[in-house]
């Protein structure tokens, strides 16, 4: 059937956007690692590229448009900070574990890219390589002691 003969109003409307909750403590900035703002711009581009119009565009939107990209630091390289990727051993068992400081919305536990305001990072943030952490995590506490310090040039 052409065009023509169809109702306007039977064509399909447009969904309103998703609003997610956000995960960031109240008047916190949206941090991004260079990479991450760097793959969501892409994914945005192949999306509307594809013409896509779905509730991932509108999320990559409003992520990226109140981001607060992040380069790695220009000093203090051996200190955690965001963007860091730390090598640490669960004491005292010895459990070998590797975690990228990320933003947000760049979490991904699979990869061991955990949130800036998660606990074991939280823990982890402002010290060094050699250092003992604990980290108040709900199934209780955990000793992590730091074995490498390190970032990425995205």
């Amino acid at each position: 059937m052409s065009k023509a003969f169809t109702k306007e109003d039977a064509l399909p409307e447009e969904r309103p956007p998703r609003t997610r909750r956000s995960v960031l403590p109240p008047g916190a900035e949206n941090y991004l690692t260079a990479y991450g703002a760097k793959r969501m711009k892409a994914e945005l581009e192949a999306l509307i590229a594809r013409h896509r119009s779905d509730d991932r565009i509108h999320e990559l939107k409003r992520i990226l448009g109140s981001a607060v990209i992040v380069g790695p630091p220009s000093k203090d390289l051996d200190i955690v900070q965001f963007g860091a990727t730390v090598s640490v051993r669960s004491l005292p068992d010895g459990e070998p574990a590797r975690y990228r400081i990320v933003g947000v919305d760049e979490t991904d536990v699979a990869r061991g890219h955990i949130s800036w305001v998660s606990p074991v990072a939280d823990a982890l943030l402002s010290a060094a390589a050699g250092d003992r952490v604990r980290a108040v995590l709900p199934s209780g506490d955990k000793e992590l002691e730091i074995l490498e310090v390190s970032y990425e040039i995205d």
